[in-house]
């Protein structure tokens, strides 16, 4: 849900703020569906919640229904009849619209899944840290899958706009971030950059030696994201799997000299 449908809640329906963890997810989008105001969701009964939270693959079941029940049972101030029915209105039918996209995007990534795993290129990219079926599927469309099209690493970043543009001047060196790219690209990247903070020993080593040198947050990211589009590009070049040691080696001994 947007920050809209949130303030909504927010305005006639609290208790769905409290109870729900994650508006966006298949269990709350049914039980909002179903009890779309705060005297409804009081009569959603443990065996309604248990199965909606069960359709959802949740865990600790039998706890979180207690709980998602105890806060739509309890205490909170609400807005005239008219008013909460006008409002349960709009949530029953974000919660529909929201509910057909969830199953959309569904079939969507089926048909990534079943696709994308037939290019030459798959098992490569889908080896990298951070890079999923989808998100790896983005990158190779935006990359393109000529071989010959990037003569280099350094080229492949330029495109992929994650490497810095330096500008001299007289005693004066200035590393500015490239403005123009490609947004599908970078936005990709810098999605993989942050996944692979959890994937990749190396990648977060990487990451916390720039932060450790005052880098801000962003610009961390863009240089990681920077360093695995160069990894990508020497997997592709030499079409073997991304392997952890190798990626990072240099940069481990450069640290241990």
């Amino acid at each position: 849900m947007n920050v809209d449908d949130i303030r909504t809640l927010r305005d006639y329906f609290p208790a769905a703020l409290e109870a729900f963890t994650d508006l966006d997810a298949a269990d709350t989008l049914e039980l909002l569906a179903k009890a779309p105001d705060p005297a409804s969701a009081a009569k959603l009964t443990i065996t309604q919640i248990t199965a909606a939270l069960k359709r959802a693959r949740r865990h600790d079941i039998p706890a979180k229904a207690a709980s998602i029940q105890a806060v739509l049972r309890a205490e909170h101030l609400g807005q005239p009849t008219v008013v909460t029915a006008a409002y349960a209105a709009t949530t029953r039918a974000a919660a529909a619209v929201l509910t057909v996209l969830h199953e959309q995007i569904k079939a969507l990534q089926g048909q990534v899944d079943a696709h994308f795993g037939r290019h030459p290129d798959a098992e490569i990219i889908l080896s990298q840290p951070g890079l999923g079926s989808v998100l790896g599927a983005r990158v190779l469309a935006e990359f393109g899958d000529d071989p010959d099209r990037y003569a280099d690493a350094k080229r492949r970043k330029n495109y992929a706009g994650t490497s810095p543009i330096t500008r001299a001047s007289g005693k004066k060196t200035i590393v500015l971030a490239r403005l123009v790219h490609n947004d599908r690209l970078i936005d990709a990247l810098m999605t993989q950059a942050f996944s692979a903070l959890n994937a990749s020993p190396g990648a977060r080593a990487y990451y916390d030696q720039l932060r450790a040198r005052g880098a801000h947050h962003n610009a961390a990211l863009r240089q990681l994201a920077n360093r695995l589009v160069g990894i990508l590009h020497g997997c592709l070049k030499t079409r073997t799997l991304y392997d952890e040691a190798t990626a990072w080696s240099h940069r481990a001994e450069k640290a241990a000299a």
